[in-house]
């Protein structure tokens, strides 16, 4: 993973970095020149956070932070607004393009696009072309290109949208998701008729303090009425069948959007952990939860809060800086990117920390231990966000009172918000929860982002630096160090993602949830045997819950894996 992904290799004379202390040390090195003072103080101390696989920033910081070349630090991107002509249509295109060449996953409302027909191509259309571009893009490489298409569940075109991958030749480059907006899911518990109209302008949400220009109601005329029950029975046998689209709860997004007074969201990047306005950039970092417990496995076990709240505030600036060091494809995005200065710290190797610590994903005690590591994480965030704004200003769109009155902001601690009225704000947004895949490999192979362990032995495809796929045998970081010194029948603790059930999942990111500003990319898995209704009914409980979206994942024939448990079974539960 080192050498095809994050080892600098330099096209000159120049020697490769050797090892992986190298590239730390150009990382930290990179970041720290950002700062304006004590930058070799600020050296060691990064260097610090990443010995061990404490903080393991986004791949594109890794691969990118002080290496040549035109790339962005930034993993994360949501496109300008589609305005509905074909000229403004393929200008976005040309710069998601430019977006993806440089590195980063992009998402885009394709919502705006007339629907098909009267001289319209309908969005689906579009989406086809977006494809085929980026098959074009990441024809060869080692990173390919992703991408999030979104449509409103009001769009006359929904229903195409919601069956476009169905077979699973077309869009493969891309994942989709619904909006689903409040007033949808009130129709449907009341089984009501749903109009599908175009175009939609929906009103900014408001809240005490909000500067933001309202647009007015007017709405585009109803093309027709569909059955809200027929319509969410759709979205669900598509994802019974294919895995998408999601769903993606717009208006929850936006009312607790941290600057939800000054931006409309309608799109995340392609993972979904983080929703972006037009023109919108985000970098990530995530802590290793693994690196955090001490006497792993035994009846002492136990996670050390004490030195994950101190590493937090070293996370924070090393993100800041990155969105300073950053270089970005287009000149809107970097403008954008510096006025709210989002960043996505998160963590990785939940699960198998609870295995460590002899706890299950799916108790109730582990559920509090995940609650308990990420409200110290937010405060911590938070804290040293503001500490940030003391010493270098806030973000340029920070407007206090209207911040302080923001549905995420009102749920902070007092004393938080009282720094944040006194001092300011560095970064608009704060935390993210990412898959953190490569990263997690890099790490030993510790358990993805706040994912279930996939299995305890599992085969994972990897594309090397030449875009060729390799099939390598992967063996879970908790299962590993479990084996390296215990034998006999395995503590029942090492639970995997095919043996939890779906409301299991559901409570993890519900747990989570509240606490995090941005989102959560979370797969909800489930067996290929689980009956229909059952399946139906999880998208229902993921809104009841309070959760941004909901993607759920049932194998069958039309998707493949990335991921496949390996043939050969481990060790027996006790």
């Amino acid at each position: 993973m080192w050498e095809s992904r994050y080892r600098y290799a330099p096209l000159t004379d120049a020697v490769p970095e050797r090892s992986i202390e190298e590239t730390w040390d150009r990382v930290a090195g990179a970041l720290a020149a950002v700062e304006p003072k004590r930058r070799d103080a600020w050296r060691r101390a990064f260097r610090g956070a990443l010995d061990g696989f404490k903080f393991l920033p986004g791949g594109r910081i890794l691969a990118g932070a002080g290496a040549a070349g035109s790339v962005t630090l930034a993993n994360c991107f949501v496109g300008e607004t589609l305005d509905g002509s074909t000229d403004g249509t393929f200008e976005r295109l040309k710069e998601a393009a430019l977006t993806m060449q440089w590195g980063g996953g992009i998402g885009c409302d394709f919502s705006p696009l007339p629907p098909r027909g009267h001289g319209a191509a309908g969005p689906v259309s579009y989406l086809r072309v977006w494809d085929a571009m980026c098959e074009a893009v990441s024809a060869t490489g080692a990173r390919r290109g992703a991408m999030m298409g979104t449509l409103r569940c009001d769009h006359p075109d929904i229903e195409e949208f919601i069956a476009a991958k169905r077979d699973g030749a077309a869009l493969r480059n891309f994942n989709l998701s619904v909006l689903v907006t409040d007033e949808f899911m009130t129709a449907l518990a009341a089984d009501r008729k749903w109009p599908l109209r175009f175009p939609a302008e929906p009103r900014l949400p408001t809240a005490p303090g909000c500067s933001a220009a309202e647009p007015a109601d007017a709405q585009g005329a109803v093309m027709r009425l569909v059955a809200a029950r027929a319509l969410w029975e759709q979205i669900v046998d598509a994802a019974y069948t294919a895995a998408e689209p999601g769903v993606l709860f717009v208006d929850r997004v936006n009312r607790s959007n941290n600057l939800y007074y000054c931006e409309r969201i309608a799109a995340t990047n392609p993972c979904g952990e983080i929703p972006l306005p037009p023109n919108g950039a985000c970098v990530l970092g995530s802590l290793n939860l693994t690196a955090f417990v001490r006497r792993a496995f035994g009846a002492d076990a136990s996670l050390d809060f004490a030195a994950l709240e101190e590493i937090v505030p070293t996370a924070v600036r090393m993100l800041d800086d990155a969105v300073e060091l950053s270089l970005f494809p287009l000149e809107r995005q970097a403008v954008q990117a510096r006025a709210t200065r989002r960043v996505g710290l998160g963590v990785t190797g939940l699960a198998d920390s609870l295995i460590m610590l002899g706890l299950r994903y799916d108790a109730p005690a582990g559920r509090e231990l995940a609650r308990r590591v990420l409200a110290c994480i937010r405060d911590a965030a938070y804290r040293a966000s503001s500490q940030l704004a003391a010493e270098k200003g806030s973000f340029e769109r920070f407007e206090r009172d209207a911040y302080l009155a923001g549905e995420y902001t009102r749920s902070l601690p007092t004393d938080v918000r009282d720094d944040i009225a006194q001092q300011g704000m560095r970064n608009s947004h704060l935390l993210a929860i990412a898959p953190a895949g490569t990263i997690s490999l890099l790490a030993g192979n510790v358990s993805s982002g706040v994912e279930p362990v996939f299995a305890l032995d599992s085969e994972r495809r990897v594309l090397d630096e030449n875009g060729a796929a390799e099939t390598h045998a992967v063996r879970d970081y908790a299962f590993a160090a479990w084996s390296a010194e215990h034998a006999g029948a395995l503590p029942s603790t090492f639970v995997t993602a095919a043996e939890l059930s779906p409301h299991a999942h559901l409570e993890m990111l519900a747990a989570l949830q509240p606490l995090v500003d941005n989102a959560i990319s979370k797969t909800i898995n489930v067996p290929a045997g689980i009956p229909r209704p059952e399946f139906a009914a999880i998208f229902e409980r993921a809104h009841a819950l309070g959760v941004k979206g909901c993607t759920v994942f049932r194998p069958n024939a039309v998707t493949g894996a990335v991921l496949a448990a390996a043939r050969d079974p481990c060790c027996p539960r006790r």
